[in-house]
């Protein structure tokens, strides 16, 4: 019964997804808006059938229905109800399934929200949206059907990959990817459909921004909570290896980045419209290279615990979807031409581009680098691999060249500045570079790229603070506040811009921890008897005893270390060996002290049966936790943009954001 009611769901979605989105054409090219309200109706089903297909498949999962083949594929009798429920998305066909409920809800709330604003772009924007998700519901009733039924009926299954059973983060980390790579099909919805619509005046930047906004928080807060789980549970004392998965996540993100600056430049200047539609479609296009490389085993990855044989499926609907964007960008070129033109090469304006500029080539970086194992294999014949120098000495300078820029930028006016706002703006940003390296080299640091992120930092963070410091004082005389109450309503009066410095901030965060863990790690390896000690960068480790417990799914195997500053006790640290019956090697739980200063990582490499010795690596790594800081900071930016206002006329009835009044003022 459970079996059938979600592959009915699943089926019935499909059917209505395309209605809908041929409903959703004809009705805007006839002129016929109840065809329109019939897709929207559809849309909204959709939503209600693909949560009761997951809701089926959790139901099937929680009660071990192994007569039902993705249960049989990742249930286990022993898994503990926590992560029995979030196997939902632990394999590939449950993967294809949450997909498919993030889309139809998506699909949903951009009816829902967007609908009085889109006005003739909706109809076209929801036949995409439809479309797309026919092409996933097509994926749950065909090749990727998490309801196939098994016979005979296995009497238990081998539980989920040991590694999504290690951590908490496993609930969190997969939603957040899937809501900000789904997030992404609505921007390219509403670009191609104001394409179709004919409708690319301001309106079609307005709707594509704040949904690209939205699903780039999600992807930026899926990014560092994936390198948070790696750091957590992988042992190796990293947190980002340029792995194929997580160049897969981080490619879209960097396309996204690059289209929330250039469509300030397109609303500004009437710039880079082909540019930004070439932005969304790619964006949107490498949301699915990323889901095809990571879930058709193509390529080798330390985080790709689904493997399936739907790869062929995602290229013929990545090549459909690249031939009707170029189609419509070249059938609209006329339309898509700018109207304004670039105001001297010292402005905010220049800034941009050259931030565009950056990014697109740090994507194609990454990009080159990921794809070429599989092109060196396809002429070749020979496996290759790229690994971690290759990606580090290819973007450590665009790195540095994007850091200076989170300085420029802000600081710079559009179009051509008076030198005394330069030299206001820009002595202090230079001063805090010329200390900031000036006290490194004293300090005997001479690595370039230390001295150069550390510094470039510095002219950013100061040159991002003095825009609220600025805004402060200006509101302090205009209005007499204190300094605290001046600094929140200067806030809340513009809350994109100052959302868009949080976000900066954030990123100045987790630029330091990279750097700082970087470059100043130290590490330490040493086998010891209970009693004996560990000395690393000013802690000591003292190792106390094993012990060992069996759990349900797992026979765990710790060490009890005690943390000593001189003879001060500072806590203790369990690094553990996790055993699971479906793999023959043992999971790692490395034990962490974060602090503001500097982690203490611990991990537990090898161990006497009788408890005479073990083996442990140590690491120091100054700042790390100022990453997952940063991360904070950044979601907290990407919020406070998205509570601005909605737009509002100008005096000569053009409709502008309220953010681009608020500037010109």
């Amino acid at each position: 019964m459970t079996r059938l009611l979600g592959l009915s769901a699943c089926a019935v979605a499909l059917a209505l997804a395309v209605f809908g989105a041929a409903a959703a054409v004809m009705g805007a090219r006839l002129r016929r808006p109840e065809l329109v309200r019939s897709a929207i109706a559809a849309a909204y089903a959709n939503f209600a059938l693909l949560l009761v297909a997951n809701l089926a498949m959790v139901y099937a999962l929680v009660t071990r229905d192994f007569s039902i083949s993705y249960v049989a594929q990742v249930g286990s009798r022993a898994t503990p109800l926590f992560y029995t429920i979030i196997s939902l998305w632990g394999a590939l066909d449950g993967s294809i399934l949450f997909w498919g409920l993030v889309l139809s809800g998506y699909t949903a709330l951009a009816v829902r929200w967007s609908r009085a604003e889109a006005g003739a772009v909706l109809p076209y924007a929801l036949a995409i949206l439809l479309a797309v998700g026919s092409f996933f519901y097509l994926l749950l009733v065909g090749p990727a059907n998490p309801f196939g039924r098994m016979f005979p009926v296995p009497v238990d299954g081998p539980g989920p990959n040991p590694l999504l059973q290690n951590h908490l983060l496993m609930a969190i980390h997969p939603p957040l990817l899937y809501l900000g790579y789904v997030g992404m099909t609505v921007p390219f919805a509403f670009a191609t459909g104001a394409l179709l619509a004919g409708g690319l005046d301001d309106r079609w930047i307005r709707l594509t921004r704040r949904w690209t906004l939205t699903a780039w928080g999600f992807l930026s807060l899926a990014i560092i909570a994936g390198m948070w789980w790696s750091y957590e549970v992988l042992g190796w004392g990293g947190y980002w290896a340029w792995d194929p998965v997580e160049n897969a996540s981080f490619m879209p993100w960097l396309t996204a980045t690059a289209f929330l600056h250039s469509a300030m430049v397109e609303e500004r200047r009437g710039l880079l419209r082909v540019w930004n539609v070439s932005l969304v479609v790619a964006t949107f296009v490498l949301t699915i290279l990323g889901t095809f490389l990571t879930r058709s085993g193509i390529l080798s990855s330390v985080h790709a615990f689904t493997q399936g044989t739907i790869g062929f499926f995602f290229l013929a609907f990545i090549a459909v979807v690249l031939l009707f964007s170029l189609a419509l960008v070249a059938g609209r070129s006329t339309e898509l031409r700018g109207t304004g033109r670039l105001e001297g090469v010292v402005s905010r304006d220049t800034a941009f581009l050259l931030n565009n500029l950056l990014f697109t080539a740090f994507t194609f970086t990454v990009l080159l680098g990921t794809l070429f194992p599989l092109a060196a294999e396809a002429v070749r014949g020979v496996k290759v691999s790229v690994g971690a120098p290759f990606f580090n000495r290819m973007t450590i300078p665009l790195c540095a060249a994007l850091l200076f820029l989170v300085g420029v930028g802000p600081a710079l006016p559009w179009g051509r500045p008076e030198r005394q706002l330069l030299r206001r703006k820009f002595v202090p940003p230079f001063l805090a570079l010329g200390l900031v390296a000036g006290t490194l080299l004293a300090l005997g640091v001479r690595a370039p790229f230390t001295v150069a992120a550390f510094a470039f930092a510095g002219f950013a963070l100061t040159a991002n603070l003095g825009e609220f410091a600025d805004g402060t004082r200006a509101r302090r005389r205009a209005h007499g506040e204190a300094p605290p109450r001046a600094l929140v309503r200067l806030v809340r009066s513009n809350p994109r811009r100052y959302g868009g410095y949080l976000a900066h901030l954030g990123v100045l965060l987790i630029a330091l921890g990279i750097t700082a863990s970087s470059s100043f790690r130290t590490e330490r390896q040493a086998t010891l008897r209970p009693g004996q000690t560990l000395a690393i960068a000013g802690h000591v480790l003292r190792f106390e005893r094993l012990w060992a417990r069996q759990e349900p799914q797992r026979f765990v195997v710790a060490a009890d270390l005690t943390v000593l500053r001189g003879s001060t006790s500072l806590g203790r640290l369990d690094p553990r060996l996790n055993y699971y019956a479906a793999s023959a090697e043992p999971v790692a739980t490395p034990a962490v002290r974060s602090r503001a200063r500097a982690d203490l990582y611990v991990t537990l490499l090898a161990f006497e049966q009788d408890g005479s010795s073990a083996t442990f690596h140590a690491y120091v790594q100054p700042l790390v936790i100022w990453i997952w800081l940063g991360g904070a900071v950044i979601a907290a930016g990407a919020l406070l943009a998205l509570s601005q206002r909605r737009e509002r006329r100008s005096p000569g009835g053009e409709r502008l954001p309220a953010a681009a009044q608020a500037e010109a003022r």
